[in-house]
Protein backbone atom coordinates (compact mmCIF):
# COMPACT_ATOMS: atom_id res chain seq x y z
CA UNK A 1 0.00 0.00 0.00
CA UNK A 2 2.87 2.36 0.87
CA UNK A 3 4.51 1.59 -2.48
CA UNK A 4 1.23 2.32 -4.30
CA UNK A 5 0.96 5.74 -2.63
CA UNK A 6 4.56 6.46 -3.58
CA UNK A 7 4.15 5.48 -7.22
CA UNK A 8 0.69 7.02 -7.79
CA UNK A 9 1.86 10.65 -8.31
CA UNK A 10 4.54 9.48 -10.74
CA UNK A 11 2.00 7.39 -12.61
CA UNK A 12 -0.44 10.30 -12.91
CA UNK A 13 2.34 12.57 -14.17
CA UNK A 14 3.31 9.89 -16.71
CA UNK A 15 -0.29 9.69 -17.92
CA UNK A 16 -0.37 13.47 -18.24
CA UNK A 17 2.78 13.45 -20.35
CA UNK A 18 1.40 10.67 -22.55
CA UNK A 19 -1.87 12.55 -23.18
CA UNK A 20 0.01 15.75 -24.00
CA UNK A 21 2.30 13.89 -26.39
CA UNK A 22 -0.77 12.66 -28.28
CA UNK A 23 -2.22 16.15 -28.78
CA UNK A 24 -1.88 17.38 -32.36
CA UNK A 25 -3.23 20.33 -34.39
CA UNK A 26 -6.25 18.13 -35.16
CA UNK A 27 -7.36 18.68 -31.54
CA UNK A 28 -7.71 22.45 -31.72
CA UNK A 29 -8.51 25.33 -34.04
CA UNK A 30 -7.23 28.92 -33.78
CA UNK A 31 -9.21 31.87 -35.08
CA UNK A 32 -7.94 35.42 -35.58
CA UNK A 33 -10.73 37.93 -34.95
CA UNK A 34 -8.75 40.68 -36.68
CA UNK A 35 -8.11 38.60 -39.81
CA UNK A 36 -11.50 36.90 -39.71
CA UNK A 37 -10.08 33.46 -40.43
CA UNK A 38 -8.48 30.38 -38.90
CA UNK A 39 -4.73 30.72 -38.36
CA UNK A 40 -1.83 28.86 -36.74
CA UNK A 41 -0.16 29.51 -33.40
CA UNK A 42 2.65 31.22 -35.31
CA UNK A 43 0.26 34.06 -36.15
CA UNK A 44 -0.19 34.84 -32.45
CA UNK A 45 3.56 34.78 -31.85
CA UNK A 46 4.18 37.12 -34.76
CA UNK A 47 1.38 39.43 -33.64
CA UNK A 48 2.96 39.71 -30.17
CA UNK A 49 5.71 41.92 -31.58
CA UNK A 50 3.25 44.81 -31.19
CA UNK A 51 1.98 43.85 -27.73
CA UNK A 52 3.29 43.69 -24.17
CA UNK A 53 1.06 41.17 -22.39
CA UNK A 54 -0.45 37.98 -23.77
CA UNK A 55 -3.50 36.90 -21.77
CA UNK A 56 -4.08 33.17 -22.16
CA UNK A 57 -7.56 32.53 -20.78
CA UNK A 58 -8.18 28.86 -20.05
CA UNK A 59 -10.67 26.39 -18.73
CA UNK A 60 -8.76 24.94 -15.79
CA UNK A 61 -9.33 21.28 -16.70
CA UNK A 62 -8.77 21.51 -20.47
CA UNK A 63 -5.80 19.27 -21.29
CA UNK A 64 -5.48 20.61 -24.85
CA UNK A 65 -5.27 24.18 -23.58
CA UNK A 66 -2.61 23.20 -21.03
CA UNK A 67 -0.57 21.67 -23.81
CA UNK A 68 -0.96 24.84 -25.88
CA UNK A 69 0.03 27.08 -22.98
CA UNK A 70 3.33 25.25 -22.61
CA UNK A 71 3.90 25.33 -26.35
CA UNK A 72 3.05 29.03 -26.53
CA UNK A 73 5.50 29.85 -23.74
CA UNK A 74 8.26 28.00 -25.57
CA UNK A 75 7.45 29.74 -28.85
CA UNK A 76 7.31 33.16 -27.19
CA UNK A 77 10.66 32.62 -25.51
CA UNK A 78 12.22 31.52 -28.79
CA UNK A 79 10.93 34.61 -30.63
CA UNK A 80 11.21 37.06 -27.71
CA UNK A 81 13.92 35.93 -25.26
CA UNK A 82 12.85 38.61 -22.77
CA UNK A 83 9.65 36.79 -21.84
CA UNK A 84 8.22 36.24 -18.36
CA UNK A 85 5.40 34.00 -17.17
CA UNK A 86 2.64 35.32 -14.90
CA UNK A 87 0.20 32.90 -13.25
CA UNK A 88 -3.13 33.07 -11.50
CA UNK A 89 -2.21 29.74 -9.87
CA UNK A 90 0.30 31.30 -7.45
CA UNK A 91 -0.31 34.06 -4.90
CA UNK A 92 1.89 37.10 -4.33
CA UNK A 93 3.00 35.94 -0.88
CA UNK A 94 4.62 32.92 -2.57
CA UNK A 95 7.04 34.88 -4.76
CA UNK A 96 10.04 34.10 -2.56
CA UNK A 97 9.24 30.39 -2.63
CA UNK A 98 8.91 30.51 -6.42
CA UNK A 99 12.21 32.36 -6.80
CA UNK A 100 14.01 29.89 -4.54
CA UNK A 101 12.75 27.00 -6.65
CA UNK A 102 13.62 28.63 -9.99
CA UNK A 103 17.20 29.21 -8.82
CA UNK A 104 17.50 25.60 -7.64
CA UNK A 105 17.88 26.45 -3.96
CA UNK A 106 14.97 24.30 -2.80
CA UNK A 107 13.68 20.90 -3.87
CA UNK A 108 10.48 20.45 -5.83
CA UNK A 109 9.00 18.49 -2.92
CA UNK A 110 9.36 21.52 -0.64
CA UNK A 111 8.31 23.94 -3.36
CA UNK A 112 5.05 22.13 -3.99
CA UNK A 113 4.22 22.03 -0.29
CA UNK A 114 5.18 25.61 0.57
CA UNK A 115 3.78 27.13 -2.65
CA UNK A 116 0.32 25.67 -2.00
CA UNK A 117 0.16 24.31 -5.54
CA UNK A 118 -3.24 23.53 -7.05
CA UNK A 119 -4.47 19.95 -7.02
CA UNK A 120 -3.91 19.78 -10.80
CA UNK A 121 -0.42 21.32 -10.61
CA UNK A 122 0.81 18.63 -13.01
CA UNK A 123 -1.02 20.62 -15.72
CA UNK A 124 1.05 23.74 -15.01
CA UNK A 125 4.30 22.07 -14.04
CA UNK A 126 5.69 21.98 -17.61
CA UNK A 127 5.56 25.79 -17.78
CA UNK A 128 7.26 26.24 -14.41
CA UNK A 129 9.94 23.70 -15.33
CA UNK A 130 10.51 25.40 -18.69
CA UNK A 131 10.91 28.71 -16.90
CA UNK A 132 13.37 27.13 -14.46
CA UNK A 133 15.53 25.57 -17.17
CA UNK A 134 15.53 28.74 -19.29
CA UNK A 135 15.90 31.16 -16.38
CA UNK A 136 12.60 32.96 -16.99
CA UNK A 137 10.88 34.95 -14.28
CA UNK A 138 7.59 33.56 -12.99
CA UNK A 139 5.26 36.16 -11.47
CA UNK A 140 3.11 34.91 -8.61
CA UNK A 141 0.27 37.22 -9.55
CA UNK A 142 -2.80 36.45 -7.49
CA UNK A 143 -4.15 37.67 -4.16
CA UNK A 144 -4.16 35.04 -1.39
CA UNK A 145 -7.63 33.68 -0.73
CA UNK A 146 -7.52 34.79 2.93
CA UNK A 147 -7.74 38.38 1.70
CA UNK A 148 -10.43 37.80 -0.92
CA UNK A 149 -12.42 36.01 1.76
CA UNK A 150 -11.92 38.90 4.16
CA UNK A 151 -12.96 41.58 1.69
CA UNK A 152 -15.94 39.50 0.59
CA UNK A 153 -17.14 39.31 4.17
CA UNK A 154 -16.24 42.76 5.48
CA UNK A 155 -15.38 45.03 2.54
CA UNK A 156 -12.32 47.10 1.70
CA UNK A 157 -12.29 48.77 5.11
CA UNK A 158 -11.18 45.44 6.58
CA UNK A 159 -8.22 45.34 4.17
CA UNK A 160 -7.32 48.92 5.05
CA UNK A 161 -7.06 47.93 8.71
CA UNK A 162 -4.41 45.28 7.98
CA UNK A 163 -0.72 45.96 8.74
CA UNK A 164 1.55 47.32 6.01
CA UNK A 165 3.28 43.95 5.52
CA UNK A 166 -0.04 42.26 4.69
CA UNK A 167 -0.94 44.90 2.11
CA UNK A 168 2.06 43.92 -0.04
CA UNK A 169 0.15 40.81 -1.06
CA UNK A 170 -2.75 42.46 -2.90
CA UNK A 171 -3.51 45.47 -5.09
CA UNK A 172 -3.18 48.97 -3.59
CA UNK A 173 -6.25 50.25 -1.79
CA UNK A 174 -8.82 51.29 -2.66
CA UNK A 175 -9.06 49.14 -5.78
CA UNK A 176 -11.71 49.48 -8.46
CA UNK A 177 -14.55 46.98 -8.42
CA UNK A 178 -16.29 45.42 -11.39
CA UNK A 179 -18.63 47.70 -13.28
CA UNK A 180 -20.63 47.84 -16.51
CA UNK A 181 -20.96 44.67 -18.54
CA UNK A 182 -18.46 42.75 -16.40
CA UNK A 183 -20.50 43.55 -13.30
CA UNK A 184 -23.62 42.28 -15.06
CA UNK A 185 -21.75 39.15 -16.14
CA UNK A 186 -20.74 38.41 -12.55
CA UNK A 187 -24.28 38.98 -11.35
CA UNK A 188 -25.61 36.58 -13.97
CA UNK A 189 -23.10 34.04 -12.70
CA UNK A 190 -24.52 34.25 -9.19
CA UNK A 191 -28.12 34.26 -10.36
CA UNK A 192 -28.87 37.58 -8.68
CA UNK A 193 -30.22 40.83 -9.99
CA UNK A 194 -27.80 43.69 -10.54
CA UNK A 195 -29.56 46.11 -8.18
CA UNK A 196 -26.88 47.19 -5.67
CA UNK A 197 -26.78 48.91 -2.34
CA UNK A 198 -23.74 51.04 -1.50
CA UNK A 199 -21.10 51.09 1.21
CA UNK A 200 -18.43 53.63 2.02
CA UNK A 201 -14.91 52.18 1.49
CA UNK A 202 -13.26 55.27 2.87
CA UNK A 203 -12.71 56.81 -0.55
CA UNK A 204 -16.00 56.63 -2.40
CA UNK A 205 -19.37 54.97 -2.46
CA UNK A 206 -19.00 51.47 -3.87
CA UNK A 207 -21.75 49.16 -5.23
CA UNK A 208 -22.34 46.20 -2.98
CA UNK A 209 -24.55 43.50 -4.49
CA UNK A 210 -26.10 41.00 -2.17
CA UNK A 211 -24.57 37.75 -3.43
CA UNK A 212 -24.06 34.30 -1.94
CA UNK A 213 -25.69 35.20 1.35
CA UNK A 214 -23.63 37.88 3.09
CA UNK A 215 -20.54 37.28 0.97
CA UNK A 216 -19.82 39.95 -1.65
CA UNK A 217 -18.53 38.03 -4.66
CA UNK A 218 -18.03 41.21 -6.67
CA UNK A 219 -15.64 42.66 -4.11
CA UNK A 220 -13.69 39.39 -3.85
CA UNK A 221 -13.51 38.76 -7.59
CA UNK A 222 -12.39 42.32 -8.20
CA UNK A 223 -9.54 41.93 -5.70
CA UNK A 224 -8.28 38.91 -7.64
CA UNK A 225 -8.52 40.83 -10.92
CA UNK A 226 -6.94 44.01 -9.59
CA UNK A 227 -4.11 42.14 -7.89
CA UNK A 228 -3.18 40.13 -10.97
CA UNK A 229 -3.24 43.30 -13.07
CA UNK A 230 -1.15 45.16 -10.50
CA UNK A 231 1.37 42.31 -10.34
CA UNK A 232 1.88 42.43 -14.11
CA UNK A 233 2.08 46.22 -14.15
CA UNK A 234 4.53 46.31 -11.24
CA UNK A 235 6.77 43.72 -12.92
CA UNK A 236 6.88 45.53 -16.26
CA UNK A 237 7.61 48.87 -14.61
CA UNK A 238 10.78 47.30 -13.20
CA UNK A 239 11.54 45.14 -16.25
CA UNK A 240 11.03 47.39 -19.24
CA UNK A 241 11.15 45.82 -22.67
CA UNK A 242 9.94 42.41 -21.48
CA UNK A 243 6.85 40.59 -22.59
CA UNK A 244 4.57 38.76 -20.19
CA UNK A 245 2.40 35.72 -20.80
CA UNK A 246 -0.38 35.72 -18.19
CA UNK A 247 -2.19 32.42 -17.61
CA UNK A 248 -5.59 32.62 -15.94
CA UNK A 249 -9.12 31.28 -16.01
CA UNK A 250 -10.78 32.70 -19.09
CA UNK A 251 -13.42 34.49 -17.01
CA UNK A 252 -10.63 36.79 -15.79
CA UNK A 253 -9.78 38.07 -19.29
CA UNK A 254 -12.60 37.26 -21.73
CA UNK A 255 -14.04 40.27 -23.57
CA UNK A 256 -11.23 42.47 -22.26
CA UNK A 257 -12.90 42.57 -18.84
CA UNK A 258 -11.51 41.96 -15.36
CA UNK A 259 -7.68 41.78 -15.32
CA UNK A 260 -7.41 43.44 -18.73
CA UNK A 261 -9.55 46.39 -17.67
CA UNK A 262 -7.67 46.70 -14.39
CA UNK A 263 -4.30 46.59 -16.19
CA UNK A 264 -5.30 49.59 -18.30
CA UNK A 265 -5.89 51.54 -15.10
CA UNK A 266 -2.46 50.72 -13.68
CA UNK A 267 -0.49 50.96 -16.94
CA UNK A 268 -2.53 52.65 -19.70
CA UNK A 269 0.29 52.37 -22.24
CA UNK A 270 0.66 48.58 -22.02
CA UNK A 271 -0.90 46.73 -24.94
CA UNK A 272 -2.72 43.46 -24.14
CA UNK A 273 -3.45 40.63 -26.58
CA UNK A 274 -6.20 38.22 -25.51
CA UNK A 275 -6.58 34.51 -26.16
CA UNK A 276 -9.80 32.85 -25.08
CA UNK A 277 -9.53 29.07 -25.10
CA UNK A 278 -12.07 26.36 -24.38
CA UNK A 279 -13.87 23.35 -25.82
CA UNK A 280 -17.09 23.30 -27.84
CA UNK A 281 -19.30 20.30 -28.55
CA UNK A 282 -19.61 21.35 -32.21
CA UNK A 283 -15.87 20.83 -32.80
CA UNK A 284 -14.47 20.62 -35.46
CA UNK A 285 -17.34 22.55 -37.12
CA UNK A 286 -17.28 25.92 -35.36
CA UNK A 287 -19.46 28.99 -35.67
CA UNK A 288 -16.81 31.61 -34.92
CA UNK A 289 -19.44 34.34 -34.68
CA UNK A 290 -20.50 32.80 -31.36
CA UNK A 291 -17.03 33.24 -29.87
CA UNK A 292 -15.25 36.14 -31.54
CA UNK A 293 -16.38 38.71 -28.94
CA UNK A 294 -14.29 36.92 -26.31
CA UNK A 295 -10.80 37.94 -27.41
CA UNK A 296 -8.32 38.72 -30.17
CA UNK A 297 -7.70 35.04 -30.79
CA UNK A 298 -10.16 32.24 -30.09
CA UNK A 299 -8.94 28.67 -29.57
CA UNK A 300 -11.57 25.94 -29.63
CA UNK A 301 -10.41 22.56 -28.40
CA UNK A 302 -11.66 19.04 -29.02
CA UNK A 303 -14.12 18.11 -26.22
CA UNK A 304 -13.36 14.42 -26.77
CA UNK A 305 -9.84 14.76 -25.41
CA UNK A 306 -10.02 13.64 -21.75
CA UNK A 307 -10.08 16.44 -19.19
CA UNK A 308 -7.24 16.65 -16.69
CA UNK A 309 -9.57 16.99 -13.72
CA UNK A 310 -13.24 17.13 -12.82
CA UNK A 311 -15.19 20.38 -13.27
Amino acid sequence: MHLFKTLLPTFLLFISFISQAQITPSHYKVYSVKQGKEVTLDAIIEDMKSYDVLFFGEEHNDSVTHFLESKMLEMLHQKYPKTALSMEMFDRDLQTVMNEYLTGDIREKNFKKDARVWSNYRDYRPMVEFAKVNKLDVICANAPSRYTNLVGRKGQKALMALPKESKKHFAPLPYDTASGKYYEKLMDLTGHSAAPITIDTGAKKTPLPITMGNFNLIMAQSLWDATMAYSISEYLIHNKGKKVMQVNGRFHSDEGFAIVTQLKKYSPKLKPLIISSGSDDTFPIIDWNKHKHLGDYIIITDPNVPKTSKD
